[in-house]
């Protein structure tokens, strides 16, 4: 081994440790990047009799500073974050629309039963009359305005979660692509790391996580994917891509489906409950919609129809200007139950309110397994009848429940779905529309006799709804308040989630991160051993031209 070799393998070392310093210093602000290191060795030494003289020194390796627990703790934690916001701008909006209690449904519904009692202190007078029915045309209007509102964002996340699910599958396609690039490169290099897609992979991760949480499966070079309840999005080679479309049992409702192989190279759609949907934006609208718009939404039509059937049966019982019995002030619609699509049978169900006291935020799913009907309530999961069709109807939660007269027959595995209150909102009208035909008088006696206005003035505070334990104005009291406190709690989450990553993303930088100060130093010194290095070349061939010299 001589000099210039020893020279040699120094500069190719300290041109390696450039290189590399340069890149670091290059990337120092790159989303994802890991400070990258030239890991070296002796080259060995030759025996020399009396001793070994050293060979000089080689490069074995360049690795990037990696922590994977530190990298997953980051990552989660950005997941969730993602996931608060997502939920927070979507429960900001309908917290200023019922937090303000100067406008909307809650003065609207004042000013209505104050109409009341002006009808009750003068039964007599038309202005007063008119007063109220025009106060009752404005209370309709806020509940529908409210109910529209919670409709077009309902739509929105319809439209947000098919954005977002199509920006998935192309994260997930991408993760396939650098698994490719992975196996491939490393091959090429015979088996060293290609740091710098392994970095590109990683990011590609972090960012789908902010879409929705995913726990990756190391498979050799390859990462597999998989999220909810383990559904598979991408396993070796393949990818299952997910599929936003219409509910079988609500197409009004956006769900996410994935791709699952039954056999035979095929493969079959099935949907994800959005309770197993975490993590990310799209965690974050499933949360909102399953746990939040949902039973606001039923609570507001629960209002609703308590409003209309308490007026309603006390109107009736009352007489008009004209001694006719009190009509329907309020019109509204009965339930629907809607049959799943996938359902071979023609069995139809219908259902009415009979009871508003009794009436909950709850959905039901009706199935009939072969032999028996069950009816479950949703998402609460409490089974509220399960027997043959004997049981019909059925009276649950203030609804009675039974068999359409024009159906036919059902087929084991068919579900129907019921929302009882869930657009109860939106079908909430007013029917009366005639001053004088407002039923204040208690007898047929003249328009002098106020006793069932009084009677339907206490209506504002008589417990109608939850089974006995609310009024109209806590019903509303509780719908807001219940919004309020999942907005501060979302609030609260975020702050401490933010903190949470800036302490993990500090963390994982103090292992990962490149470091611009050391970077300089390093310079210098790589410098000095390219210099030292070029050196023993230079004085490699003035000795050898000393030799040359001396045989002359």
């Amino acid at each position: 081994m001589n000099l210039a070799n020893l020279g040699l393998s120094g500069i190719n070392v300290a041109q390696n440790r450039l290189q590399t310093t340069g890149h670091n210093i290059n990337n120092a602000n790159t989303d994802g990047y890991n400070r990258q290191s030239v890991n070296v060795s002796t080259a060995g030494a030759q025996s020399m009799g009396r001793g070994y003289i050293g060979m000089g020194v080689k490069t074995d390796s360049i690795e990037r500073a990696y922590d994977n627990f530190l990298y997953r703790q980051l990552v989660n934690s950005q997941s969730k974050e993602s996931e608060l916001a997502s939920y927070g701008t979507e429960i900001k909006q309908i917290n200023n629309l019922f937090a303000d209690r100067t406008v909307g449904i809650s003065p609207a519904l004042q000013k209505f039963f104050d109409g009341i009692q002006a009808v009750a202190s003068a039964p007599a007078d038309p202005a007063a009359r008119k007063e109220l029915l025009g106060r009752a045309s404005s209370l309709v209007g806020q509940i529908n305005d409210a109910n529209a509102f919670l409709d077009d964002q309902r739509n929105n996340l319809n439209t947000q979660i098919s954005t977002t699910v199509r920006q998935i599958n192309s994260y997930v396609e991408r993760i396939h692509g650098f698994n490719q690039q992975i196996v491939t490169a490393k091959a090429a290099g015979a088996g060293a790391a290609p740091n710098d897609l392994l970095d590109q992979r990683d990011q590609a991760v972090a960012e789908l996580n902010k879409l929705v949480g995913v726990t990756v499966i190391e498979q050799g070079d390859r990462f597999g994917l998989s999220f909810g309840s383990g559904q598979v999005l991408l396993s070796a080679d393949t990818m299952y891509p997910l599929t936003a479309k219409p509910s079988d049992n609500d197409p009004k409702r956006t769900v996410v489906s994935y791709t699952m192989p039954v056999g035979n190279n095929k493969t079959t759609q099935v949907e994800i409950d959005d309770q197993y949907i975490r993590g990310g934006a799209l965690g974050g609208l499933m949360q909102y919609r399953s746990e939040t718009l949902d039973p606001i939404q039923n609570d507001l039509g629960r209002m609703a129809v308590g409003l209309a059937m308490s007026v309603n049966q006390a109107h009736a019982q009352g007489f008009d200007q004209n001694g006719n019995p009190g009509g329907e002030v309020f019109s509204m619609r009965q339930p629907v139950v809607g049959a799943a699509v996938t359902n071979k049978g023609t069995a139809a169900f219908t259902a009415t309110f009979s009871d508003a006291s009794q009436l909950t935020a709850q959905d039901y799913q009706i199935a009939y397994d072969g032999t028996n009907y069950s009816v479950v309530r949703v998402p609460e999961g409490s089974l509220a009848y399960k027997g043959d069709s004997s049981g019909f109807p059925q009276v649950i939660d203030g609804l009675e429940i039974n068999f359409s007269s024009t159906s036919g027959a059902p087929v084991a595995g068919d579900v129907w779905s019921l929302t009882p209150t869930r657009n109860a909102a939106s079908d909430l009208g007013l029917t009366l529309n005639d001053p004088a035909r407002f039923a204040a008088a208690g007898t047929d006696a003249g328009d002098a006799d106020n006793a069932n206005a009084l009677a339907m003035a206490q209506l504002q505070t008589k417990k109608t709804l939850g089974q006995g334990t609310m009024s109209l104005n806590e019903s509303f009291s509780q719908i807001v308040n219940n919004i309020g406190v999942q907005t501060q709690q979302n609030i609260t989450s975020q702050k401490a989630q933010s903190t949470l990553v800036q302490q993990n993303f500090s963390a994982q930088q103090a292992v990962s991160g490149v470091n611009l100060n050391e970077e300089y130093v390093n310079l210098e010194r790589y410098q000095e051993q390219f210099r030292a290095a070029s050196r023993l070349i230079d004085i490699s061939g003035t000795l050898f031209d000393t030799l040359l010299g001396l045989k002359q």
